[in-house]
């Protein structure tokens, strides 16, 4: 299955305002400037589906993307960035939960980390959440083309080891090189239980 259409469907902030039941979801968290953005746009060979800033946290409502009319993307605010107004960052963890909690059509989630970066209280925290209400995900490591092949592996050791999983479990991913790409959409496609979808590049 090529990706013949990615379209925006609408932002949110209450549930009232998520678009109708329609489509399995897969949304996509992480701490603000992990590169969801980024991802989700490598995913749907798109260069601008979904707006990418160097400034974390502008990524403030939940967004739904429906991609091939066959699963719908949902891009959720990112969190952990202290200069964001403090109303919005009040804000962001109870809109998440919201929407992970109420969501019917939520088949799983993509958790985004830089691998740079060792995973901190938020990540271990919503690991947890995920755990306890029964969601499956699967953790994405982000920005993969910062270090050697060598580093890499080291680091998703290292990352492995702190979130008490296998290495194997993790997916590297890079927006660069796009590498990591089909390993990501086969996670999406198992949690959604369906082929995977292929691509052309632009």
């Amino acid at each position: 299955m090529k990706i013949l259409s990615a379209e925006f469907v609408t932002s949110a902030v209450k549930a009232d305002q998520y678009p109708a039941l329609r489509l399995p979801e897969i949304g996509f968290a992480g701490r603000s400037n992990v590169g969801k953005s980024s991802l989700i746009n490598v995913l749907v060979n798109r260069k601008r589906l979904v707006k990418t800033s160097s400034t974390p946290g502008r990524t403030q409502l939940v967004n739904f993307f429906d991609i091939n009319e066959a699963v719908t993307f949902v891009d959720l605010p990112g969190y952990g960035y202290a200069k964001a107004p403090k109303r919005v960052v009040r804000e962001w963890g109870p809109m998440v939960e919201r929407y992970l909690m109420e969501r019917r059509s939520l088949k799983g989630a993509m958790l985004l980390i830089d691998i740079r970066r060792s995973p901190r209280d938020e990540e271990f925290n919503l690991i947890e959440w995920f755990r306890a209400h029964g969601i499956p995900f699967r953790v994405v490591l982000t920005k993969a083309d910062k270090f050697s092949n060598n580093k890499r592996q080291s680091n998703v050791a290292r990352i492995a080891k702190e979130l008490g999983v296998k290495s194997s479990e993790l997916i590297t991913f890079s927006a660069l090189s796009r590498s990591g790409r089909d390993e990501v959409w086969e996670a999406i496609s198992a949690l959604i239980g369906s082929p995977t979808p292929t691509a052309t590049k632009e």
